[in-house]
């Protein structure tokens, strides 16, 4: 197989369309919303099942895939996504439902799991973000309600964060995650790139900083995922459970990467800021991401059969072999912001190696998409490419981060 030029705008371009194209014209259910369970060739063998994780991502999918290539279908399927998550996802007591059964034929929507969770509402807030910045002008109400929403329901200003659950009717739950904070920060940046308005970028840093500093400061230097009610460290959490993808126990290589992107991300926005204000770029944002970055390479790469893992345990050993895709689609637009940013060429060495990996591994180059996950010795589990909660954001947003890292 001929290696591609993986640092080039033409290639991640071409990447990005192949990528859509696995989802163009078979993701959209004209009855409401999007498809969210596909086989690796794409058939759809879920129609009802509705996540607010994928509901919310197809919505950034096809408002990045607008604003790059100007096609009116991929905004009106933007619009399409948004009205979806007004129409069915959000409840009347405030919230969006995590998951729902959609009845296409009579659209009516069920609730099967009506927890509120932060994580969640940071995807409404980025969809939002990205639906504005595509020209969805009435996205603006949605975003400015969103932030409002966390802000009363989940945020906890003595921490700098937010809390992570709750019931239907707003009971939190003892549970902290950084998980939800970490995709908060992503959102608040998205959302001050939307409107400008300073308290997204204020509240982008005040996360970044109580995760990355006051956080991993309780945990040897790095991000730990799971936390008690007072934001001590919980060791113990899911340690014997590995079926809550979102909670998954151990650090996290992919988080450990996504983390050091968004600080880089983050830096931009406060340089630009500081030539107009004045105000101190923080000097720990470098040092911090290549210390995350340069970690979870050392323990995360496997060296016998390629690729990152999952996760490794406190002292350095795998705790999870698996290979997720997005943990490599993180990685590689991390290395690539590190090597633009420090101008160290080993970064750019990461970023082709997590690349050829993928490109052997990961990538389907008959059907288009990424697997989601692949054995420690990279067979497949199962013949289900995107269940709920991949739609290929991770990877098609990788791919977006580093064109824009270039300056493309």
């Amino acid at each position: 197989m001929t290696t591609p030029a993986f640092r080039t705008p033409e290639f991640l371009l071409g990447h990005i369309r192949h990528t859509l194209a696995f989802y163009d014209g078979r993701c959209l259910d004209p009855t409401g919303g999007f498809f969210h369970f596909f086989k690796d060739d794409g058939t759809v063998y879920d129609h009802r099942t509705r996540h607010l994780v994928s509901s919310t991502r197809f919505v950034f999918n096809h408002a990045m895939a607008y604003r790059r290539f100007g096609d009116p279908a991929y905004q009106e399927a933007a619009r399409h996504g948004l009205r979806f998550l007004h129409d069915a996802h959000a409840q009347p007591q405030g919230g969006f439902a995590w998951q729902l059964d959609w009845d296409g034929e009579r659209r009516v929507a069920t609730v099967q799991d009506g927890t509120n969770h932060c994580y969640g509402l940071a995807f409404v807030l980025l969809a939002h973000a990205h639906a504005l910045m595509a020209g969805i002008d009435e996205a603006r109400a949605g975003l400015d309600a969103t932030f409002d929403l966390m802000e009363q329901r989940f945020w906890e200003p003595a921490h700098g964060l937010y809390a992570d659950e709750a019931t239907p009717d707003w009971q939190v739950g003892p549970y902290r995650g950084q998980n939800a904070n970490m995709h908060s920060c992503e959102a608040m940046i998205a959302a001050f790139d939307a409107t400008q308005d300073p308290r997204y970028l204020d509240r982008a840093l005040t996360l970044a900083t109580s995760v990355t500093q006051r956080l991993a400061g309780l945990s040897g230097g790095l991000v730990w995922e799971h936390y008690r009610p007072d934001w001590s460290v919980d060791p113990d959490y899911n340690r014997d459970d590995k079926t809550n993808i979102f909670r998954p126990w151990g650090f996290q290589t992919g988080h450990l990467t996504e983390w050091a992107k968004l600080l880089l991300q983050l830096e931009v926005h406060l340089v630009r800021r500081q030539a107009t204000s004045g105000d101190a770029v923080p000097a720990w944002i470098v040092p911090t991401a290549r210390h995350f970055f340069d970690t979870a390479m050392r323990h995360g790469w496997d060296h016998t059969h390629g690729g990152l893992v999952y996760g490794f345990a406190p002292g350095g050993e795998v705790c999870d072999a698996d290979k997720y895709f997005w943990v490599q689609a993180e990685s590689f637009a991390a290395a690539a912001l590190l090597a633009v940013r420090t101008g160290d060429a080993a970064y750019w060495q990461w970023h082709d190696r997590i690349w050829a990996y993928s490109w052997a591994h990961m990538v389907d180059h008959v059907h288009g998409a990424w697997y989601r996950i692949r054995t420690p010795d990279n067979r497949a589990y199962s013949d289900e490419k995107s269940p709920a909660g991949k739609t290929d954001y991770h990877t098609m947003g990788a791919c977006w981060d580093v064109l824009r890292g270039l300056g493309a």
